[in-house]
């Protein structure tokens, strides 16, 4: 299993373009993928667990991926994260 936490940049946080473009990352592996705030994970392959977060801006999300692509995941969605949040 591989984790990270990541402290969103954007002014907006994370809103419907970003979590949608993030649903498309995850997507492309086999890996489970969770994004959590305050205690509470959810699938990061579905845009309304990602949305229903409410994450703003300066506020620090947690990734967990487990599976078998756990680290091209865990690097792509790393990378997704500095570029657009």
């Amino acid at each position: 299993m591989r984790t990270f936490e990541y402290t969103i940049t954007d002014n907006e946080g994370i809103h419907a373009r970003p979590a949608g473009e993030l649903v498309k990352v995850a997507k492309q592996y086999n890996s489970t993928v969770l994004i959590g705030r305050d205690g509470r994970m959810v699938d990061c392959k579905k845009i309304f667990g990602i949305m229903g977060l409410g994450v703003k801006k300066d506020q620090v999300v947690t990734f967990s991926i487990e599976g078998e692509d756990e680290d091209q995941a865990c690097e792509a969605i790393r990378a997704f994260m500095s570029t657009n949040l």
